[in-house]
């Protein structure tokens, strides 16, 4: 994987690209979750480069895209991403996006869509304005304050546990998060921006419609929100095939890698391109 940057006005973005594969399309498209950074895909990345073209990015604000502006919407982070891709020459981008990540799949889809070949929510949840309920939108918009106040050893346990059940998962998830180690500050401003701009695209109340093939995937135990909630009545809704990983939380990908990487692969395979 090659480090590369792209710059906004904003700050700078740092991402990792691999060009050199089997096949050239599609290109698979990696996003991590908030808070999270390229190490969430690690498993991923080690089964899929060289088969496909990848990419990965620490998103706008987290991880090495420091430092950065949080004056940013949901949209601006789908521009970027399309310059970004535009830039590399990928043509039929299969978006893989982790929590925060499927939000800015969803986004993408909105501002371009006829671009996207593919689209694999992991953990996610739908960003049509049916789904969530008034005081959920109404807590989303107030989330900086708890997270500047949560004593940070104990935010570190629970920020691991909570979104991981395996001991790889909650390592990664805890190495991830010691990178915010003594910049608490910055930790709950950049997770009080995403909730806030997660918010703020719900309320415009836009179709968000995912117009290329799609699978959501979710752990059983994931107790992140409602995320369980929203996956069973977007499936329910939307007709999207979905896929519950046993014993997996809200980081799937990290807690049954092999199970989640078989069902990437075979919806990779059943597109038609």
């Amino acid at each position: 994987m090659l480090e590369k940057t792209y710059p906004t006005p904003c700050g700078v973005i740092h991402y990792w690209v691999n060009h050199e594969a089997a096949v050239q399309t599609p290109q698979l498209v990696f996003l991590p979750g908030l808070t999270a950074d390229h190490r969430l895909f690690k498993k991923q990345l080690a089964r899929f480069e060289g088969k496909y073209p990848v990419f990965v990015w620490d998103a706008p604000g987290h991880a090495a895209s420091r430092p950065f502006e949080l004056t940013f919407s949901l949209m601006d982070k789908a521009g970027w991403l399309e310059e970004i891709l535009q830039l590399e020459g990928f043509d039929a981008p299969v978006i893989i996006g982790q929590s925060m990540g499927g939000y800015v799949g969803q986004a993408y889809a909105e501002r371009f869509p006829d671009r996207m070949k593919g689209f694999v929510s992991i953990d996610s949840a739908p960003l049509q304005r049916k789904y969530m309920t008034a005081p959920e939108l109404w807590i989303l918009k107030r989330m900086e304050p708890v997270y500047r106040h949560y004593p940070w050893q104990r935010l570190l346990k629970d920020g691991t546990e909570g979104v991981a059940t395996s001991a790889y998962g909650r390592k990664l998830m805890r190495d991830i998060m010691m990178t915010y180690d003594g910049q608490q500050d910055w930790y709950a401003a950049l997770s009080g921006h995403g909730f806030k701009i997660v918010a703020k695209a719900i309320e415009a109340d836009l179709p968000y419609e995912i117009r290329c093939p799609a699978l959501l995937i979710c752990g059983e135990k994931d107790r992140a929100g409602y995320c369980v909630r929203y996956n069973k009545a977007w499936h329910a809704k939307s007709g999207i095939p979905i896929e519950w990983i046993k014993d997996a939380g809200h980081n799937s990908n990290t807690d049954k890698p092999v199970l989640v990487n078989n069902l990437i692969e075979n919806f990779l395979q059943g597109l038609n391109l």
